[in-house]
């Protein structure tokens, strides 16, 4: 183990490489650019890396399924409209669960939007495409969780065999920071290797199918497919949980926004205040009995999100039934500071009388 210091895009490569990814493909888009530039410039040292520049991220979401069906651990990077353009590959992914992996540095939107604060591609990317969301989604926090996580996915993905996704933002991506860089056997972490897709296990040839004619056939897939998600489910999901103790008052937040929110939870309980966070890491599936029994005995939520309730249509689902009043901070396509989330608890305790968390 060693600390360098990488961009998150950098780091974000440098996981890849120490998880056994062999091919990239991509075609080029901020924030995300600089991925393929830093595949291209180690697949010039290390000639066992191969990389595939596409005339469009449609053409780069297929050649990955390419070279996975070949045997080969594969992924892509996009953004923004690329992610859109990329959805009918990850769709064919999901119908036919293949192990795709996708860095994704959210940008604003609608359209080409900003390229620098959003989370505004988590619907996108969660339940996008003409499926039904199996997909195994990741929201880093950090330039080392970009790192971490890349490792996982990999792993995840080849072991369940769902479409796996890492999202992060540009503030992530573009910032220069120490990043512990390790090989996974220093920490104990097994890789799963890749193997041809198009071989059974005794090496017949084998035929995937990705077209239904009969509505009934299409049903039972989707059925077997829920399934085996539901079953892996419990084996994927992770989370982050800070002072939720004797919190009265829990914070949910994923990705960037989450470590402004881990950072406000400091400063609150500097003054006394009983305020936690949990921060889902598995956006999809998402950690839902870990977030109930965070709630036990607490008396308010605080959503934070920078886009327009995408993350808390997912929270609100999975806390269904929940009896506890929330409050949200919603700013579509920029940052939240922590001292936004510390104004905002302050407000809440003016607003409730009676109420006191501290």
């Amino acid at each position: 183990m060693k600390r360098e210091l990488l961009t998150g895009n950098e780091a974000a490569i440098k996981g890849a490489i120490a998880s056994g990814a062999k091919f990239m493909t991509g075609y080029p888009i901020t924030p995300t650019t600089e991925m393929m530039e830093h595949w291209a410039e180690a697949a010039v040292i290390d000639k066992s890396l191969k990389f595939l520049q596409t005339e469009d991220e449609m053409s780069a979401g297929f050649a990955m399924i390419g070279a996975i069906l070949a045997g080969v651990k594969s992924f892509s990077a996009t953004a923004g409209p690329g992610n859109i353009l990329m959805q009918d590959a990850f769709s064919m992914a999901e119908n036919m669960r293949l192990p795709t992996v996708a860095f994704i540095n959210q940008r604003g939107g609608p359209s080409t939007g900003t390229v620098i604060y959003s989370q505004q591609e988590v619907n996108l990317t969660c339940f996008g495409g003409n499926g039904e969301g199996l997909r195994i989604v990741y929201s880093a926090s950090s330039g080392q969780e970009m790192y971490d996580l890349a490792i996982k996915a990999f792993n995840t993905a080849w072991k369940y065999r769902f479409p796996t996704f890492i999202l992060a933002d540009g503030y992530q991506a573009k910032t220069l920071t120490e990043i512990e860089t390790y090989m996974p056997q220093e920490k104990q972490i097994e890789i799963v290797e890749a193997e041809p897709y198009l071989l059974g296990d005794k090496g017949e040839k084998r035929a995937l199918r990705n077209t239904y004619n009969l509505e009934e056939d299409l049903h039972f897939l989707i059925e077997k497919h829920e399934s085996a998600f539901e079953e892996a489910s419990d084996n994927i999901v992770e989370y982050e949980e800070v002072q939720l103790n004797d919190a009265e008052l829990v914070i949910f937040a994923h990705g960037i926004i989450g470590a402004s929110a881990k950072e406000a939870v400091k400063i609150l309980r500097g003054t006394g205040a009983k305020i936690g966070l949990f921060r889902p890491i598995t956006l999809n599936p998402f950690p839902r009995k870990a977030a109930l029994d965070s709630l036990t005995g607490k008396k308010y939520i605080l959503l934070a999100e920078s886009s327009l309730g995408q993350f808390e249509r997912i929270v609100k689902y999975n806390l269904y039934g929940t009896k506890i009043a929330i409050e949200k901070i919603t700013k579509p396509a920029m940052g939240i500071t922590a001292e936004e989330i510390v104004q905002k608890v302050e407000e809440i305790t003016r607003s409730f009388s009676g109420t006191s968390f501290s």
